[in-house]
């Protein structure tokens, strides 16, 4: 056997043992729907240390996230549905299928090539809709992404960026125009919606745009809070104009 035969074999004996009559009783309380919160959590600790490029880190949290697909594989196993074997066997013949040009005969020699056949590769395994298959549960902006470029593989997308940005407008102005609680919420989402589309044509991926927008105002407000500390002070000694100027002061710094 393999050395990572081997250490997968290792980690499912692990897993065995915890959860066996004498194991541990938090891990023999477990379900998959008390686990889906650790394996988002253990995914996005793995995109941190992506971002981070820390590959010591990323081995660790691949770890983690490894566990979880061997935890709920083990508990599948032991409702008599599937076993994890059964987990990489599936995704093995998927992979096989989904790659003919490596493991037949198919000649695709691009990326664009492989996207092209990408979905009728899908079809071949029973989907009936395009868009089957993208995670209801995703983040939102990545949804809609990943909705908008399968689309697009099929000619449904505007022909250049242009159009894009004009239907933004068009939304914008929809909703400056709604009055209504739930027609505002309508429009927001059309608005969200034609911003991830123009994102995409510019070749910018959005939940990235905006987790580091998300990042630059952290530093800018950390700034304004130790500022204000700083002078043994707190935010209510401050009016909005006060506080907008410490946040230029920010930005000057590079923040």
């Amino acid at each position: 056997m393999s050395k990572s035969g081997q250490a997968i074999e290792a980690l499912l004996e692990v897993m065995d043992r915890l959860l066996a009559p004498d194991g541990c009783p938090w891990d023999r309380e477990q379900t998959h729907e008390s686990l889906q919160r650790y394996l988002i959590e253990e995914s996005y600790e793995v995109i941190e240390a992506i971002k981070m490029q820390d590959m010591h880190k990323l081995r660790e949290e691949l770890g983690d996230l490894l566990l979880q697909v061997v935890f709920h594989a083990a508990l599948a196993e032991r409702e008599g549905h599937f076993d994890f074997a059964g987990v990489a066997d599936t995704v093995k013949k998927k992979m096989i299928a989904r790659h003919p040009h490596v493991f037949s005969h198919m000649d695709l020699k691009s990326s664009d090539e492989v996207m092209v056949h990408w979905e009728s590769f899908k079809k071949k395994e029973g989907k009936k809709y395009l868009l089957e298959g993208i995670p209801i549960f995703l983040p939102a902006l990545m949804r809609a992404e990943k909705m908008q470029e399968k689309a697009a593989r099929v000619g449904f997308d505007w022909p250049g960026v242009e159009g894009a940005l004009e239907k933004f407008k068009e939304e914008v102005e929809e909703l400056v125009a709604a009055t209504k609680p739930e027609e505002i919420k309508e429009e927001m989402g059309d608005v969200f919606f034609a911003l991830v589309n123009v994102a995409r044509l510019k070749n910018i991926d959005p939940e990235e745009a905006l987790q580091s927008c998300n990042d630059k105002f952290t530093a800018r407000f950390n700034y304004i809070e130790k500022k204000i500390k700083a002078e043994g002070k707190d935010f209510a000694d401050y009016g909005l104009e006060e506080l907008d100027q410490i946040w230029d002061e920010a930005k000057t710094k590079g923040l």
